[in-house]
């Protein structure tokens, strides 16, 4: 069996010569950049952080809500218009009924609060009535600053990280694949659901990771650094970018059904075609057994 590319391979993919690439929104790469040096100059004295609660084993930080607040006014001044539906500020309607931002300041807020190096950034723009009447991700932006690292995507123009194509892992057989998932812990998930999901899904395959940001996790499944991902009971700002992402790498994204319904139903399985195909098996035959 030919070895499926590395990660390497699959960032290195550089546009075709003469193929003009953008890059993301400026809007959204600008917010990202000037809410990501805040960030890091934050997380360098991590311990000195005015930390409050907001639920159990949930915190939220200065540096969270201040990113939210840099990145809220530097796209609202670029598209005043625009909806907003930000993780710490809420839902705000814009005169524009066909554009929203959806944003998450710092995904990986537990790790930036334990001096965990593995966090990022979350733009993406959805036209809440968009194809056959359902809400629709139409660009994207997670950005880690820590690495400096942009993966964008653009409905119909593909995934990129910087001005390199991004592709999905091509692996075929689970027993090679790498998936990542989010773990349920206190106060946040279904840990019955998510153990029959672990013990479907954990003697089939390679190795299970948990870094701890839901929007890393889809980037690297588009960047072919992860060959899968499942979790449920995320939010809206946690996934928009990153499903995009991986639909544009040449991704699936279902809820645990097989359907487009992953946002609606907090419940998201990613993959390349064949590996999707699979682990929604062993999912779906695991959840059929609760």
């Amino acid at each position: 069996m030919t070895p499926a590319p590395s990660a390497t391979a699959a960032r290195a993919r550089s546009a075709a010569p003469g193929h003009h690439v953008s890059g993301p929104g400026p809007a959204q790469a600008s917010s990202a950049r000037r809410a990501g040096r805040a960030l890091l100059k934050d997380f360098a004295e991590v311990e000195q952080l005015q930390v409050s609660t907001k639920g159990p084993g949930d915190f939220v930080t200065r540096a969270d809500r201040q990113a939210e607040q840099t990145i809220r006014e530097a796209l609202m001044e670029a598209r005043p218009s625009y909806g907003f539906l930000g993780e710490e500020g809420g839902p705000v309607e814009g005169e524009d009924p066909t554009r929203r931002w959806i944003v998450d300041p710092l995904d990986g807020t537990t790790n930036f609060l334990h001096g965990i190096p593995h966090f990022s950034i979350s733009i993406a723009v959805e036209d809440p009535h968009g194809a056959q009447g359902k809400p629709e991700i139409t660009t994207g932006l997670v950005y880690q600053p820590l690495t400096d690292e942009s993966f964008w995507a653009e409905k119909g123009r593909g995934a990129w990280l910087q001005d390199q194509r991004l592709r999905v892992s091509s692996r075929r057989d689970l027993s090679e694949s790498v998936i990542a998932t989010g773990i349920p812990f206190m106060g946040h998930g279904n840990f019955v659901e998510w153990n029959r999901i672990f013990g479907a899904v954990a003697p089939e395959i390679a190795g299970i990771r948990r870094l701890g940001s839901a929007a890393l996790d889809l980037a690297w499944v588009a960047a072919g650094r992860f060959d899968g991902f499942w979790e449920s009971g995320l939010q809206p700002w946690d996934c928009a970018a990153g499903i995009l992402l991986v639909k544009e790498a040449g991704g699936f994204v279902t809820d645990y059904r097989g359907t487009d319904m992953a946002i609606e139903r907090k419940q998201l399985l990613a993959a390349n075609d064949v590996l999707h195909s699979r682990l929604h098996k062993l999912l779906a035959g695991a959840l059929r057994n609760q």
